[in-house]
């Protein structure tokens, strides 16, 4: 019975004790400091943060100011979009046919950097032949004329929307 007692008792003096060091410590610390001491420690957010201001190496923009992004989507726009998930970097078009009833293929690219480098981007080609509507096989395309011209369209438009951008500034 004893033995309960201490225990409970020195429990809850324990967690008091622990929470007032932790209260001496941070004694003289405004709230602007402790918000910035925060974020500095990757525990808090603020608006520069999101924008790209925080002095980190992470670099967050806006689709609209990606002209990576730009350029991908105007070069698949007349393709259906199945994914379009910027924070992610992954454009997913759906299968397509171009008066061909047997044969479509499916684009994704993968955005691995926001630089206009033939390197920032991985795509992938899918292939689907259907001997009947039932009977359709889908492998990934072999052909990287496909992929190599998808990726030399997508980086020369990337680079003259970077260009125009600069200009505008």
């Amino acid at each position: 019975m004893f033995k309960k007692v201490v225990i409970i008792l020195f429990i809850p003096l324990f967690l008091i004790l622990a929470n007032c060091n932790k209260n001496v410590k941070n004694a003289g610390i405004t709230a602007e400091e402790k918000r910035r001491k925060n974020i500095d420690e990757g525990r808090g957010v603020s608006l520069k943060g999101i924008m790209g201001n925080r002095g980190g190496s992470t670099n967050y923009e806006f689709s609209s100011s990606n002209p990576m992004w730009r350029a991908s989507l105007e070069t698949l726009d007349f393709l259906p979009l199945i994914t379009v998930d910027y924070s992610g970097g992954v454009i997913i078009t759906d299968w397509y046919s171009d008066n061909s009833a047997n044969e479509s293929i499916k684009i994704t690219i993968r955005f691995l950097s926001n630089d206009i480098r033939s390197e920032s981007l991985k795509i992938i080609v899918h292939k689907k032949v259907c001997a009947t509507s039932s009977n359709c096989t889908t492998n990934i395309s072999k052909s990287d004329l496909i992929k190599d011209e998808l990726r030399s369209t997508i980086l020369r438009k990337a680079s003259l929307l970077e260009k125009s951008d600069k200009n505008k500034k």
